[in-house]
């Protein structure tokens, strides 16, 4: 879209959810005013004012995560909380992004629960054309539907009332966009064909620490390295610092090895405000730290902060020094230092975790290995073995088999005379997503057989 068209699309996107929204109060306020008769009237009234006095906080707490500045656009350029068709929408350049609506909602099949909140519920759907996606809902029989409902008597406005948690969630999905952020696939509101306002989002799994903890430590420093680099983009997004205020690991899943947000209905995009250093308290269960007050009269930093002690406690402290590399283990120690006592900023921390990834890529860790061992393999170019004697190693890539990435041959070879079961190894074009190769030793093989793409390295007998 472009620049001069951008003001009036924020425009009408904007007057469309105030005139939604009043429209949606104003009917709750007439149907309401029907049933407050008789004696019981007075109650009825004072109980029909809360409902709409909360309706009413809910849509203005809504309303900044609307505007959007000059030059920037809403995710996919789509209409908010509609129920029309946005498979198709034509951009500035002509191309195209393909949005899941209502449309494509009405042939989904449910195939697995994922899991419910407080407020939301989150099945996994196959749409008609075999596309699995996540589709989050409110949950009716959520905590926060049912204190409503005993406190208002009022399904239709409850219904009305603990969606905005979903609706900002759907917001917030269109305004932040990262790698580390699941996308907004779509959204539809409906309520004979989902039962109201649903937000269709990419599908993966709920994080599984035991499964993170016996997973190889590269996977489990990309893990952590995704994190920062999320937890950077938040601290300077385009609605200033962002505070992630239920950070949890079920806050997040992961997708092809990647770690992902999947709940933002639960954020602060406003540092406090603050008179002295004492009005920016962070408390933790363990520690407790003060962040200083600006001269702007804010706590500078608190939300940027707060993000960063909680990704130290609920994912650093378990994923990452464990295993590391002996290479890497000072900068490793470094960063959980640093980090376990806030004393850099995000900032410093995602170098730190760059510059561990520019030494473990470029193999810089494994300087003092003696490259005179790989003279004591035989080497056998465009063959594989097969009758493999497996043995188990940990943190292995498959369970029932001993596979490690390596920089090169030379650090395979340091491994396998390291092993005293290992008698070969051998390498193929499989690589992680560092770029390292996949290793498989073995303390045995009966044969072996032509392939162009492994190499294989024999131990020799010793004397």
């Amino acid at each position: 879209m472009s620049s001069t068209r951008n003001p009036l699309f924020t425009a009408s996107c904007l007057a469309l959810v105030i005139i939604s929204l009043t429209a949606v109060v104003k009917k709750w306020h007439f149907s309401l005013r029907e049933k407050a008769s008789g004696a019981d009237a007075p109650n009825v009234d004072l109980t029909r004012d809360k409902l709409l006095q909360q309706l009413k906080e809910r849509q203005q707490e809504l309303l900044p995560f609307y505007i959007t500045p000059p030059g920037q656009q809403l995710a996919g350029n789509s209409p908010l909380f509609s129920n029309v068709d946005t498979r198709r929408n034509e951009t500035s350049e002509g191309s195209t992004t393909s949005d899941i609506g209502c449309r494509e909602l009405s042939g989904m099949t449910v195939v697995d629960f994922l899991g419910a909140g407080y407020t939301k519920t989150v099945l996994k759907v196959v749409l008609q054309q075999g596309t699995d996606v996540a589709l989050k809902s409110v949950n009716e029989q959520g905590t926060d539907m049912m204190s409503c409902l005993e406190d208002f008597r009022d399904p239709q406005g409850c219904q009305e009332l603990v969606s905005f948690k979903l609706r900002k969630e759907i917001v917030l999905l269109q305004r932040l966009q990262h790698p580390n952020i699941v996308k907004l696939r779509g959204q539809c509101q409906d309520s004979g064909l989902v039962g109201g306002i649903v937000a269709v989002l990419e599908q993966g799994t709920p994080v599984q620490m035991i499964q993170l903890l016996q997973s190889p430590w590269e996977e489990r420093f990309r893990v952590c390295l995704g994190l920062v680099r999320l937890l950077h983009y938040l601290s300077h997004s385009p609605l200033g610092s962002v505070a992630l205020l239920d950070f949890q690991p079920r806050q997040f899943v992961m997708m092809s090895g990647e770690l992902k947000l999947t709940d933002l209905d639960d954020v602060s995009v406003r540092e406090p405000s603050c008179r002295t250093d004492s009005d920016c308290p962070l408390q933790f269960p363990l520690r407790n730290f003060t962040v200083a007050c600006s001269a702007n009269g804010l706590c500078e930093g608190l939300n940027e902060m707060k993000n960063l002690y909680n990704a130290y406690r609920y994912f650093f402290i378990y994923l990452l020094p464990h295993q590391a590399p002996t290479g890497l283990k000072p900068l490793v120690d470094q960063i959980m230092n640093t980090t376990g006592d806030l004393k850099h900023s995000v900032n410093e921390t995602l170098e730190a975790f760059e510059e561990v990834l520019h030494v473990f890529k470029s193999g810089l860790h494994l300087q003092n290995m003696l490259p005179s061992i790989i003279k004591e393999y035989t080497v056998v170019k465009g063959m594989r073995t097969a009758g493999n004697m497996d043995y188990r190693c940990w943190p292995s890539y498959e369970q029932q088999a001993c596979v490690l990435s390596v920089h090169n041959a030379l650090e395979a070879a340091h491994i396998c005379s390291s092993h005293p079961q290992c008698t070969s190894f051998s390498l193929s074009s499989q690589k992680t997503w560092t770029g390292r190769l996949l290793a498989s030793f073995r303390s045995g093989f009966s044969q072996l057989l032509p392939d162009v793409s492994s190499t294989v390295y024999m131990r020799s007998a010793k004397a």
